[in-house]
Parts: structure tokens; sequence; C-alpha cells
């Protein structure tokens, strides 16, 4: 099953974006999973994914779309986001420092814990 989800950069359709997402997943594996368990892991994973591209690849340009594929091969499921932004250097991130109360910065080390694989892709 490959499904994708063309949507605005706009916070205000994060329930659109994750009910995409869920139904997506009840319809292609309705006995398979344990959806009070996934869900929410699942459900995380996009909105940080969905709402970092908003807050900060598209900062200040709702004009510009967001795609989101969604594929299921056998037992993997792959989830990709696309975007218009000018890109983010990795080597520039650390992982906040639990000492240090930031604020932001959580995204990407949220996306490494959940998923068991993570690959951002400059292009």
């Amino acid at each position: 099953m490959r499904t994708e989800l063309h949507v605005p950069s706009d916070l205000q359709f994060l329930s659109v974006v994750e009910n995409w997402l869920l139904e997506s997943l009840k319809i292609a594996l309705p006995e398979q999973v344990d959806w009070s368990r996934q869900s929410n892991r699942l459900r995380l994973v996009l909105v940080e994914a969905y709402s970092n591209v908003v807050r900060h690849a598209h900062r200040d340009q709702p004009n510009l779309p967001i795609l989101i594929r969604l594929e299921l091969k056998g037992r993997d499921l792959y989830l990709e986001v696309w975007d218009h932004g000018k890109g983010f250097d990795l080597a520039t991130y650390f992982p906040p420092a639990p000492e240090q109360h930031q604020e932001g910065g959580y995204g990407w080390l949220i996306l490494h814990r959940l998923m068991d694989k993570v690959e951002y892709r400059l292009q």
C-alpha cells in the first residue's frame, strides 16, 4: 500500500495530517496492529516532522505545500515528509541536555527514539 497527502504549511491542518495517517494504516492493517500502543507513537512522529517543516523550513510561507508519503512493504512502514525549505545542517544540531530545560530541539531526538531508522536528505 502506498498513499500520499499534499497539505498546506499551516498547523491548522495538523488534525487532517494525523487522521490521514492513522486512518490509512487502519484500512491497510485492520487487525494486525495493536493500535492503542502504536497510534500515539506514529502520531507523535508525524506531528514532529510536519510541525518542524511548518515552523522552520516553511516559516512564514503557508503557500508552500508539504508532501507526506506513506508506504507499507510487508511489515515495514515508510513515512516521508517532503518540503521546499532551504535545508538544515545536521552538523550544527546537538541534542538537548536534560539539565538545560531548553524549549526546542527535541524533534530530531524524538524521531530517533521512536523510529527504527531516520534519514534526512537535502535535495
